[in-house]
């Protein structure tokens, strides 16, 4: 299909190009949307009439999502003349290249295929080899022995919620912490070893997580979180719905411009970026709750250019910082829950409503504090009453203070790696000379081929291996995309 859509562009056949493109994305998410959304459709449908459904016998073929949208940025690139590929067994390496096909990045053609044609990537090459053994044991580190742990905190919340037990205000803000620092490490993880693991083969894959909970606005966010994904639905979703309303909007007033080149495109997208992560109503929510964060953090960066604000302290940063994760969260309770009545429970409980318990030795510090108590929807049997978790408040408490330690106070690993360019963006002398390195006592901790770190990283492979022995197993959040 790309070869004709080529020929027709290379004809001028520019009609043909069209119904040739439409054809193949028609095709491309239909065999998507069959596989990954027919239950949920036709559940939707039969809930709507009230009618009996019994969901299909569908088997999710193994990262289709990156598949389809793989496939359909080469197609589009095609139809632009941005790319062409005339060998189909190449075009089959670049779509099933499988280090990226569980939860991305997301890659591009023209990132790839040079690559792939450069004949120094067919030699062995030491330096590749003990930078990508090291990326991908420390991911793999850091999703065994951090992730997994974040989720035995998480998981028993959100099965509360689900068969409707009360949860109170520090529980469920201890399962939905828990739950974003899991899915933080699992995701940084999977990015990072994929990145490992492509440079085995002297491939360097684009860089798809960069410390995102540092951001200071929702914007910052999406450019650091699935950033090939904010890249490919900007791209390829966003800009041609822009440039479609913009067109409507021509003439109307300051408002109709904002409403019909800002606020429209930016919640489709997003909605459809939502539903692209699973087949459910959270799901939408999800992205429409990061839509209209999106349209909020720009009107707010318009209104200050207007008033030519400028903030630039620490103290604002990191306040705009600790906003950006509170928002965040939030959306994160859709994103995890099974429905919308679960996430509900969540958020109520985060916001107080369903009650909050205090430590019973606050009544002896302060007598007399437990007569106002009930007016306050207060109560004293500790932070956790609800017998939810099988670990100490202490040990909870501990460990989301530790991996908020490692999230907002020590450099990512790909700041670690900033002597060596190991993806895309660090191939040109420009990109090296910009990245962020890490200051102070972290510097030790930059990478080098020397005997500690491969004596290091050889005792955590062995650690890791114990523990696949020992422990039970555990899957990568984003499986399921």
């Amino acid at each position: 299909m790309a070869q004709l859509i080529e020929r027709a562009l290379v004809n001028h056949l520019d009609r043909r190009k069209r119904y040739f493109i439409i054809f193949a994305v028609i095709i491309n998410l239909a065999l998507l949307g069959y596989f990954k959304y027919a239950n949920f459709f036709l559940g939707s449908l039969y809930s709507a009439f009230n009618m009996r459904f019994s969901s299909l016998d569908i088997i999710l073929p193994l990262g289709i999502s990156f598949f389809t949208f793989t496939q359909l940025a080469f197609l589009i690139d095609t139809s632009q003349g941005m790319t062409a590929e005339r060998s189909f067994s190449k075009y089959l390496l670049f779509v099933t290249f499988f280090p990226h096909l569980i939860a991305g990045p997301l890659i591009h053609h023209k990132q790839m295929m040079p690559q792939f044609a450069d004949a120094k990537n067919y030699q062995l090459n030491s330096t590749n080899i003990s930078l990508g053994l090291t990326i991908f044991i420390l991911g793999l580190a850091k999703k065994i022995f951090i992730a997994d742990y974040f989720g035995e905190v998480a998981d028993p919340v959100f099965a509360a919620a689900k068969t409707g037990q009360q949860i109170q205000f520090f529980e469920a803000w201890a399962g939905i912490l828990s739950y974003t620092l899991q899915l933080y490490f699992d995701f940084s993880a999977y990015s990072e070893m994929a990145i490992g693991l492509s440079l085995l083969f002297n491939i360097r894959m684009p860089l798809n997580f960069n410390s995102p909970c540092k951001s200071e606005s929702i914007i910052d966010f999406w450019q650091r979180w699935h950033m090939t994904l904010t890249r490919y639905i900007g791209e390829y979703l966003y800009n041609p719905i822009a440039m479609h309303f913009m067109r409507k909007e021509f003439g109307r007033t300051e408002a109709g411009q904002i409403i019909y080149t800002l606020i429209f495109p930016t919640l489709i997208t997003f909605i459809i970026a939502g539903l692209w992560h699973g087949a459910n109503w959270t799901f939408l929510i999800f992205g429409m709750m990061h839509g209209v964060y999106l349209v909020i953090n720009h009107l707010w960066r318009k209104y200050k250019k207007n008033k030519a604000w400028a903030h630039t302290s620490i103290s604002h940063k990191r306040l705009s910082c600790l906003l950006t994760y509170i928002a965040v969260v939030f959306a994160f309770v859709f994103f995890r829950s099974d429905s919308v009545t679960t996430a509900g429970t969540i958020v109520q409980a985060m916001l107080g409503m369903s009650g909050m318990s205090l430590p019973a030795t606050l009544v002896q510090v302060f007598p007399g504090i437990d007569r106002i108590a009930s007016a306050l929807n207060l109560s004293f049997n500790g932070i956790f009453p609800g017998n939810l978790f099988k670990q100490s408040h202490i040990y909870i408490l501990l460990l989301l203070l530790g991996g908020h330690t490692i999230v907002w106070g020590m450099p990512n690993l790909h700041q670690l790696m900033c002597r060596f360019p190991v993806v895309t963006q660090d191939m040109s002398e420009k990109a090296m000379n910009k990245r962020e390195t890490p200051k102070g006592l972290f510097r030790s901790l930059i990478w080098n081929p020397t005997p500690t770190w491969a004596v290091g990283v050889g005792i955590i492979f062995f650690a890791i291996t114990i523990a696949l022995a020992t422990i039970k197993s555990s899957v990568f959040l984003y499986y399921q995309f």
